[in-house]
């Protein structure tokens, strides 16, 4: 036999030899993975839906907080009056009525009603919260915070007693304040005129520079007379 071929061919054969056993062995990968997957990986479990909820953020104390119910608009204390000067508080809602005290400027009141129109309110007296009196909110001296017609609305028990102020003389008058004329006693029975409760002057417009004949305070239910010119002359009104 020639020795190169028969070398050849036993080189030949130990080469098929490898690769059929490296064809036939396992995978490096294969070795190493374990003989049961499903206990080597178990599988995840799924959470439930409520598990799944997104945990809700807590709230920062104090720097957010529930809001406080807010009083009822119809609740006194939701409105205020200030007196930006000295306000007489009348026994009833009017002008007509006696003043029974007096606000002073800078005091701050709390009402407790209101007439129909809104214009007056109920306060309770200065030095006596159990007494009442009435104040107008059209002067330019109070200042209202708050809704007036959300107060409670009270309709009066009683009619102001009116005052009247009667000329018996022959000169025509003026009263002050008001610059309210007054005609002479020949006009009877047009020679008076209704006054609120407060204080006057009475002036002779028929003498020069208008003298004083009279200075009066007047109360519900007055009935005064002018029974003297400024002249000086004394006169009578006739009787009704």
């Amino acid at each position: 036999m020639n020795k190169p071929l028969a070398g050849k061919r036993a080189i030949l054969a130990g080469t098929l030899l490898a690769a059929s056993l490296v064809g036939c062995a396992p995978s490096q990968a294969a070795r190493t993975l374990p003989a049961s997957p499903t206990a080597a990986m178990p599988k995840p479990s799924l959470a439930s839906p409520s598990a799944l909820t997104a945990e809700p953020k807590p709230t920062p104390t104090g720097t957010v907080t529930s809001s406080p119910a807010l009083a009822p608009t119809s609740s006194p204390a939701s409105v205020a009056v200030l007196a930006k000067g000295n306000l007489f508080i009348r026994r009833g809602p009017d002008l007509a009525f006696n003043p029974i005290s007096v606000l002073s400027r800078g005091q701050t009141v709390f009402p407790t009603g209101r007439d129909v129109l809104a214009r007056w309110i109920r306060i309770p007296l200065p030095g006596d919260a159990s007494q009442s009196g009435w104040i107008s909110i059209m002067s330019r001296f109070t200042e209202v915070t708050g809704d007036v017609r959300s107060l409670r609305e009270i309709e009066p028990s009683e009619w102001p007693r009116l005052a009247f102020l009667r000329n018996c003389t022959h000169h025509e008058m003026m009263v002050q304040p008001g610059g309210i004329l007054i005609t002479s006693v020949q006009n009877f029975p047009h020679n008076d005129v209704s006054l609120n409760p407060g204080s006057y002057a009475v002036l002779d417009v028929d003498v020069d520079d208008y003298p004083e004949v009279l200075s009066i305070e007047i109360r519900e239910g007055s009935a005064v007379d002018i029974v003297i010119d400024g002249d000086g002359e004394k006169k009578k009104c006739p009787a009704p």
